[in-house]
């Protein structure tokens, strides 16, 4: 089923879900799933466009330029008009030292964002980017995920380094230019220098603290793709307790609240979501990211996969649709649980 979307007005198309390449990124670096299998990542991202899904969503940051080469390599005997729509980002910049675990840095200086454009076209293989995303705001920072982190240099103004990326556009290196991980106060000062055509933040029936954001895209006429709809592997339906307590040193989900402190009401939510699955013959996760992809201004949510069965077991939400008994009773078990953050329903 290849039914689309308008992105906004930037003149693309959409699946609902598209390809997402953190979990295929490897080891050895801060934000790692764990290691994976190549191959398996290279298979998942064919598989995963010859069962129609038409965007991939990257960044320099997974694996540190690893999952942009599985992607470039994946897609490259691929014909051109066969391809799907190629997404990647900015702004995450790590040591060039020996030690690659240690966490990379907010930057977004002119210089930074162009070699790394030039650094993304080369891995993946391409002369232009589809969207080009800034990946976090520059706070002059070291990156912790969740959270700020200590400062480690002076930050470039958001007016500033969204103009550069206004400018890439202009001259034909970039499609669409959009903002992931930027609040609605941001949103408005980069609107008032040039449009944003998307924007990326996180959003799932746990984490819909983005609310505001998917809002304000929808009324400027703003494409929206959400990351993590399935919550890091939570709403997969096969997440356990016991899962949690074993995720090993190397996987930065072992100390983050959503797998720690918060981990009960996420599984109650989930157990909650089990009966609609069971109604529509689905799983889990395709009722969370069907929940996902029916919130008001949400153009697509990007789902990773390590390996085809991964995306076997989500790929079939392209084709559920909840009906708004589902869509409230689903609202009802967020309020109840306390799973997250954010409104239970738009």
């Amino acid at each position: 089923m290849n039914t689309t979307r308008p992105f906004g007005d930037t003149g693309m198309n959409l699946t609902p879900l598209g390809f997402g390449t953190w979990v295929i990124a490897g080891s050895g670096w801060q934000y790692s799933w764990g290691a994976t299998d190549d191959a398996d990542s290279i298979a998942a991202i064919r598989h995963a466009i010859g069962a129609g899904l038409n965007w991939i969503d990257t960044a320099p940051a997974y694996g540190l330029g690893h999952a942009e080469d599985l992607v470039g390599s994946a897609l490259a005997d691929i014909p051109e008009a066969e391809r799907p729509y190629l997404f990647t980002k900015t702004g995450l910049i790590w040591s060039e030292g020996d030690d690659r675990t240690g966490p990379p840095r907010r930057i977004m200086r002119p210089d930074t964002v162009r070699a790394e454009l030039e650094a993304s076209l080369r891995r993946l293989r391409v002369d232009h980017i589809d969207l080009y995303q800034v990946h976090w705001p520059d706070t002059g920072a070291v990156f912790v995920y969740g959270a700020e982190g200590a400062a480690a240099g002076p930050a470039t103004p958001l007016a500033e380094y969204w103009q550069v990326m206004a400018d890439l556009k202009k001259e034909g290196k970039v499609r669409a230019i959009g903002l992931s991980n930027h609040d609605a106060a941001q949103l408005e000062v980069a609107e008032s220098i040039a449009h944003v055509d998307a924007i990326q933040p996180p959003f799932s029936a746990i984490n819909r603290s983005a609310a505001p954001e998917i809002a304000w895209a929808q009324q400027h006429g703003t494409g929206v793709i959400v990351y993590s709809p399935l919550q890091s592997g939570l709403l997969t339906g096969a997440f356990t307790a016991e899962r949690a307590r074993t995720l090993g040193a190397d996987d930065w989900r072992s100390s983050h609240p959503d797998f720690t402190t918060g981990l009960t009401a996420n599984l109650d939510l989930v157990a909650a979501l089990r009966p609609i699955a069971a109604r529509h013959s689905v799983g889990v996760a395709e009722v969370a990211l069907a929940w996902a992809t029916a919130w008001p201004g949400v153009t697509g949510a990007i789902v990773g996969a390590r390996n085809i069965a991964q995306i076997d077991g989500w790929i079939g939400a392209r084709e559920l649709t909840l009906t708004p008994a589902e869509l409230q009773e689903i609202a009802t078990a967020i309020t109840t649980t306390g799973a997250g953050t954010g409104p239970a329903q738009a």
